[in-house]
């Protein structure tokens, strides 16, 4: 009777491993990206259009990039 419970029991946990791999999405940069490009929006605003400009650009960059990493997701 053991044996039937640790085989139910090694089933249970490596079901649990498989489930938790398939959720996880790959790795990106882009979040990192959004995020120092908004930091050069608020910077902008308050030194130079050129700074304002480029974080726009990066923010628009990211966002490109990070919605084209959740299309391709399987």
């Amino acid at each position: 009777m053991t044996g039937t419970a640790e085989n139910v029991t090694r089933s249970a946990s490596a079901d649990a491993r498989d489930e938790g791999r398939e959720g996880l999405p790959r790795p990106t940069y882009a979040p990192a990206a959004m995020a120092l490009g908004i930091a050069f929006l608020f910077w902008g605003m308050v030194t130079s259009v050129v700074v304002l400009a480029a974080g726009g650009l990066l923010v628009i960059a990211a966002l490109a990039a990070w919605v084209g990493e959740m299309r391709h997701e399987p």
